[in-house]
């Protein structure tokens, strides 16, 4: 080597996921690249004066984390926002509450995140006398995990505009109470897109999700400095697990230009994939705006090429989208999209070479997916396409082999599964049938039929936490009912990895410890082999670095 490397990094365990050489103990770094791997003796032979030198201690080298699934700029805004999670009933929840605002005097909407659907008790809806009577006097509005239903106060329900209902997209719903008003519960993005205006972000951060377009009213320069603060906090969060690619699934052009600058500033600690969020009150031309996206966004830091679509909401809500009505009703959910339009999507965006993620967690919205799938393939053939699914909680037998036969990759989230150690498993029993747990979050089946299967967080739907994650993969509780769907540790910081590599077609870039690939690199602070399963989520990156840049150092 003429030039001595800028990194090395000696004495590690380093799982490569390069088949030709699966296992090294060490590596070297020169201008963003990984310039040679092999044993610490050979690689420190290659090190100068002004090398650095990084003493892995014999932990676990791994290419860096690829969390395929977030919603970065909500997840970052959110990192300062009343945190609720595990906290439940009127008792404890008041004088958090009641604290916050006495905290934050001048907020014209105090707002928390992470509120469990049970959150005033097990079995009890959520209404917004409830908040009434833990701030009766400020707008107040929590956001549940999923971000698919908001409870409002009264306060912030005539803040938004909404006590009194609205119009909503389909899949969308004020609920109503028996008096006519606004019941404080408003199920998913258009419906309390209202009460989101009026957030600290004015909801710009969610602008990307709730309409797929840019912001309105145009955000000022000052707005976009302190967008870019906040999003710079939350990529060096990620960074501080282990992160160095993100797969973002909702966007717009306002997201990506942010993203596209901060990078030019040397302020990215991660890459970003940014989508172009399709909405089923658009019409087929608008996928031009995907197009533009594509030519515009190109850079190893910020790129686009996919479009995000929503078949579905979620179980909790009862909004995601059944074969068989929910236990006790004559509801299925509710259809984001009509499947002929699905359909058309679908098909425009694959003749366009866009590659498709669409939101499906209920055995229906699957389905329809899938068929979306099948008929973007029977109109413009089968190509490497890596369409993709994200979540698919509730899966019918049917539809199991169908993601092996079409190409389809499973996006899955294992913190999300009542076994995934985030969420209170009770209470399944009110929204699913007996029939449809077996085949509930079945990572394991998935995999076995022959599917390619990814993993990420949906940030912040759960926190961004990679091996907390991990664990709930490879270590899931035992459920009466589940099956066992554990993954071996290897698949699954593969799936983590250069999985996630792959699904963004960069698999001959990133994704292994292999010369000449992007030096995206995370040292973990121990040999994850050697930790018990059940451990696993008390690990985490002592050293990540981007491009052979360090972007955290524990």
């Amino acid at each position: 080597m003429a030039q001595a490397p800028d990194i090395v990094i000696l004495n590690g365990k380093l799982i490569t996921f390069d088949t030709a050489h699966p296992r090294a103990g060490a590596l070297a770094i020169s201008g963003g690249l990984i310039c040679a791997v092999g044993t610490t003796a050979d690689i420190r032979e290659l090190a100068g004066q002004k090398t650095r030198v990084i003493d892995a201690q014999g932990a676990t080298v791994l290419p860096g984390f690829i969390d395929s699934h977030v919603h970065l700029f909500g997840g970052s805004v959110e990192m300062g926002y009343l945190d609720l999670y595990g906290i439940q009933g009127a008792d404890q929840l008041t004088p958090v509450v009641r604290a916050y605002a006495a905290q934050n005097p001048d907020e014209a909407l105090l707002f928390a995140v992470q509120a469990d659907y049970s959150m005033m008790g097990p079995g009890r809806k959520t209404t917004r006398h409830d908040l009434d009577a833990m701030l009766p006097d400020r707008p107040f509005a929590v956001y549940s995990p999923c971000h698919h239903t908001i409870w409002a106060n009264t306060k912030a329900l005539e803040l938004g505009g909404v006590l009194h209902g609205g119009t909503v997209d389909a899949g969308a719903q004020i609920v109503m109470g028996d008096d006519g008003l606004a019941s404080g519960e408003l199920q998913e993005p258009s419906a309390y897109a209202p009460v989101l205006r009026h957030t600290r972000h004015s909801g710009r951060d969610m602008a990307g999700l709730i309409t797929g377009a840019n912001p309105v009213p145009a955000p000022t320069g000052a707005d976009r400095g302190v967008d870019k603060d906040a999003i710079e906090r939350g990529m060096k969060h990620c960074a501080s697990h282990g992160i160095t690619g993100l797969h973002l699934m909702d966007g717009n052009i306002y997201q990506a230009e942010l993203l596209d600058e901060m990078a030019a500033e040397g302020r990215s600690a991660c890459r970003a994939q940014v989508p172009f969020h399709y909405k089923s009150f658009d019409p087929l031309d608008r996928f031009e705006e995907a197009g533009e996206m594509r030519a515009r966004f190109t850079s190893d830091m910020v790129w686009s090429g996919m479009a995000k679509m929503f078949m579905d909401g979620v179980v909790e809500s009862k909004t995601a989208l059944m074969i068989a009505p929910y236990p006790g009703t004559d509801h299925i959910g509710d259809a984001v999209f009509e499947a002929d339009h699905f359909n058309a999507a679908c098909i425009r965006a694959d003749a366009m070479g866009l590659q498709i993620a669409t939101h499906a967690i209920g055995d229906l919205a699957i389905r329809r997916t899938l068929d979306g799938y099948a008929a973007a393939q029977n109109s413009n053939g089968k190509r490497d396409a890596r369409h993709r699914v994200e979540h698919i909680e509730v899966l019918h037998p049917d539809d199991l082999p169908r993601f092996a036969d079409l190409d389809v990759v499973a996006s899955i989230q294992p913190g999300h599964a009542p076994f995934g150690g985030y969420f209170n498993p009770e209470g399944m029993d009110e929204v699913m049938h007996d029939h449809q747990i077996p085949l509930s979050f079945a990572w394991g089946d998935i995999r076995r039929s022959g599917a390619k299967v990814v993993f990420s967080t949906d940030w912040p739907v759960i926190p961004v936490d990679v091996m907390p994650n991990i664990k709930g993969a490879v270590a899931p509780l035992k459920l009466d009912g589940f099956r066992d769907q554990s993954q071996s540790l290897m698949d699954t910081l593969q799936s983590y990895t250069a999985g996630n590599a792959w699904v963004e077609f960069n698999e001959g870039r990133k994704g292994q410890l292999k010369s000449g690939m992007m030096a995206d690199v995370v040292v973990m602070s121990h040999d994850l082999e050697t930790v018990e399963p059940g451990h696993l989520g008390t690990t985490r990156a002592a050293f990540t670095l981007c491009g052979g840049r360090m972007t955290w150092e524990a």
